[in-house]
């Protein structure tokens, strides 16, 4: 079995192993592939695995002995799954390997803007501790999650992580999803009903939907105009969910609070990104999946697809 690992880099930059992988077949590894390469790395390759580097149509004709694409995400947008059907090509992806991580993410963005930790350390490391007239000293509001609501947008298993999590603290929460009334009173959250009532209850409102055509700029600037000016945005999701430049308004004008922000529309962003240099706007590029547990669980999976590829029995198949 000839398998190519077109971007590896993000997946493992150095602290993890490929062995596994190379036990299986032969194997060439690329930390990162420009566009314009991929046929040609690809050439002889009947699987792929790949992150970001695209897949399409185009290349699925230029590669005749392809077989199989291997996602190294749960999103699998990258890969043209029509295409694959037609020219007979399995294409698998890698579910609920970071849930724990990308909920811990949620939690540090949200930890940030209520307690803003790092920036009181760098208060105190510059001394402004040392000169304050009191024995404490804080120059922002802190915040406390107990009794606050918390609403989610998507309840898979990240969204029901972080649903517990909420929970913990003592929040409240509600939800959009297609659980039944039922199902979420037995575990503690309140349906909404649309996303209109959502957003105009949320203290926090936190993204875990996948990207469709129905929930591209999920988040815009009518509905912001419902949520509360003291109101938390959380996005560990995907980029394109939000409306960038109506989030910023909202921030800049103060009608909302925060926004804790992990993924972009485009990554790496542009420096006139309108949620660059927003008020209270803080964002991390694009880390919440990439805890090196997190990492070594998705290697492992893909691995153990391609193995029960290779056997007859694909799974996590999504074309």
């Amino acid at each position: 079995m000839n398998i190519v690992v077109l971007d590896a880099y993000a997946a493992n930059p150095g602290d993890l192993s490929w062995e596994k992988l190379k036990e299986i077949g032969e194997v060439a590894i690329y930390n990162r592939t420009a566009a314009q390469d991929v046929a040609e790395r690809a050439m002889d390759a009947e699987v792929i695995l790949t992150n970001k580097v695209r897949i399409d149509r185009e290349l699925m004709e230029a590669l005749p002995k392809l077989r199989y694409v291997g996602v190294l995400a749960t999103g699998y947008n990258v890969v043209d799954t029509e295409a694959a059907c037609e020219h007979g090509i399995v294409v698998a992806n890698i579910p609920a390997y970071g849930t724990m991580s990308v909920a811990q993410m949620v939690f540090a963005h949200l930890m940030n803007i209520c307690n803003r930790v790092a920036h009181y350390s760098e208060a105190v490391d510059s001394g402004r501790w040392s000169t304050s007239q009191d024995f404490c000293f804080y120059d922002t509001p802190l915040l406390e999650l107990a009794g606050r609501t918390m609403c989610i947008v998507g309840l898979g298993n990240i969204g029901m992580a972080v649903a517990k999590i909420a929970q913990s603290f003592g929040m409240k929460t509600m939800a959009v999803t297609r659980k039944s009334e039922e199902e979420l009173h037995c575990l503690g959250i309140q349906k909404a009903n649309s996303y209109e009532e959502l957003f105009a209850h949320a203290d926090v409102l936190s993204l875990h939907c996948p990207l469709a055509k129905d929930t591209m700029h999920l988040v815009n600037a009518s509905r912001l105009a419902l949520m509360k000016p003291s109101a938390i945005l959380i996005n560990t999701g995907r980029g394109p969910l939000i409306d960038e430049q109506a989030l910023a308004d909202a921030l800049n004008s103060r009608h909302l609070y925060a926004a804790g922000i992990d993924v972009l529309s485009e990554e790496p962003p542009v420096s006139t990104n309108p949620l660059i240099g927003a008020r209270n706007c803080y964002i991390t590029p694009h880390i919440a999946w990439a805890t090196k547990e997190a990492r070594g669980r998705l290697i492992d999976i893909a691995i153990e697809n391609i193995k029960a590829f290779m056997e007859g029995n694909p799974r996590n198949v999504v074309s």
